[in-house]
C-alpha cells in the first residue's frame, strides 16, 4: 500500500513543480497581471499579420488555394511553434538554473514547464490568426482538426528534442548559441514556407526533404486545406528524428546537468 501510494504521489508532485515553474515563467516574463500575457499573444499576431500583409501585397497568387494569406499562417504558424520552442527548450536550465539546486526539482521539470507554457501561448496564436483570416476573408474552409493536431505534435516533439540537445550543447560549446543561429536563417526560407514543396526541381527537391520542418508545414497544409496531399510528407521521419535528437539530448543531460548547473 505504501509503494502504490508514493507511486501515485511521485506525478502529482512532478505536476506541482512543473505547474510552479510555469507560474514562475508568467510572473518573471509577462508580469504579474492580464496585460502582460496579452501583450505575449499580441506581439507575435502583430508581428505575423504585417508580414502577411506586406506579402500578400507582393505575392498575391499562392501555389495553394486562393488566398495568400491563410496560405502563408498555414506555413509560417508551424514553423513559429517550433522555433519559438526550441529556443526557449534550449535556455531551460539556464532561465532556471537557481530551482534546479532544489532536491524537488529536476531539469526535466524545466524543460517540460517552458515546452507546456510556450506551447500553449503559440496555440491560442495560431487560433487567433488563423480564426481571424477566415472570419476577415470569408473564406469557406474545412479543417480537418486531427491532422493539424498531428502537425502541432511534430512540431512541438522536434522543438522538444532539439531544444533539449541544444541544452547540452549550448554548455559543451560556448560558441553554439551563435553557430545555432547561423544554421537557423535559411530555415526560413527552406521550411516550404512561401511555396509548395511540389514546386520545387530536382535535384532540389530531394535535399529539401530531409529538413522535418517541410513535412510539419506540408500536414498542417494537408489539415487545412481539404483538396491538398502532401504524398512526401512522412511522419515516420520527423517523429523519429526529433525521438533522436531528445535521446541524446536527455543522455547527455542525465550525465551531465549537474555540472551544467554548477557551472
Amino acid at each position: 500500500m505504501q509503494a502504490n501510494s508514493r507511486l501515485t504521489a511521485l506525478p502529482l508532485k512532478t505536476g506541482r513543480t512543473i505547474l510552479a515553474l510555469m507560474l514562475r515563467e508568467m510572473s518573471s516574463t509577462y508580469g504579474r497581471n492580464v496585460a502582460g500575457y496579452f501583450w505575449a499573444l499580441a506581439e507575435p499576431i502583430g508581428g505575423i499579420i504585417l508580414l502577411t500583409l506586406v506579402f500578400s501585397a507582393a505575392l498575391r497568387a499562392p501555389t495553394l488555394g486562393d488566398n495568400f494569406a491563410l496560405f502563408y499562417a498555414s506555413g509560417v504558424l508551424p514553423f513559429s511553434l517550433y522555433n519559438e520552442l526550441q529556443v526557449k527548450t534550449g535556455r531551460s536550465l539556464g532561465f532556471s538554473k537557481p530551482l534546479l539546486f532544489y532536491p524537488g526539482v529536476t531539469f526535466m521539470d524545466a524543460i517540460l514547464a517552458r515546452i507546456f507554457l510556450n506551447a500553449l501561448t503559440q496555440a491560442m496564436v495560431f487560433v487567433i490568426i488563423v480564426t481571424g483570416i477566415i472570419v476577415w476573408y470569408d473564406i469557406n474552409v474545412f479543417l480537418d482538426i486531427p491532422v493539424m493536431m498531428s502537425a502541432f505534435a511534430m512540431a512541438i516533439l522536434l522543438a522538444l528534442g532539439v531544444g533539449t540537445l541544444n541544452c547540452y550543447l549550448n554548455w559543451r560549446l560556448p560558441a553554439w548559441g551563435r553557430i545555432w543561429v547561423i544554421l537557423n536563417r535559411p530555415m526560413f526560407i527552406i521550411s516550404c514556407i512561401f511555396f509548395n514543396f511540389e514546386t520545387i526541381s530536382q535535384p532540389y527537391q530531394d535535399y529539401l526533404w530531409f529538413n522535418p520542418l517541410v513535412h510539419i508545414v506540408g500536414q498542417m497544409r494537408r489539415g487545412i486545406y481539404s483538396n491538398y496531399e502532401p504524398d512526401y510528407v512522412s511522419l515516420t521521419y520527423c517523429f523519429g528524428f526529433a525521438l533522436v535528437c531528445l535521446f541524446f539530448g536527455l543522455i547527455f543531460l542525465g550525465r551531465y546537468h549537474r555540472d551544467i548547473v554548477n557551472g
